[in-house]
């Protein structure tokens, strides 16, 4: 089953984000890899396809997992929480209807 992992992040995370995105990536591109990447990228904290320096205020992945035990524990292994750039991390079923 698909699951939403919905992040927000705290005030000012940009540099926190830069420091771990390498890692948060790596993790994105195996499930990818693996075939159960449904969707996943960052929320810009402003109305731009290029935030700059304003940043992001968080994430979406939409993912295949085995249950949502499981969903939460990959999700909670973030890079991004581990340096301190989530603020919250929120996990729900998913179910895809369209396209």
């Amino acid at each position: 089953m698909y699951y939403a992992i919905i992040s927000e992040d705290v005030p000012n995370s940009l540099p926190l984000r830069k420091e771990a995105r390498p890692a948060h990536l790596a993790r994105l591109e195996a499930l990818r890899d693996e075939g159960r990447l449904l969707i996943a990228g960052p929320h810009p904290a402003i109305d731009a396809e290029d935030p700059g320096e304003a940043g992001f205020s968080g994430s979406l992945v939409v993912a295949e997992f085995p249950s949502l035990e499981a969903a939460k524990a990959w999700a909670n292994a973030d890079p991004y929480l581990d340096v301190g750039a989530y603020e919250r991390v929120t996990v729900k079923p998913f179910k895809k209807v369209l396209p």
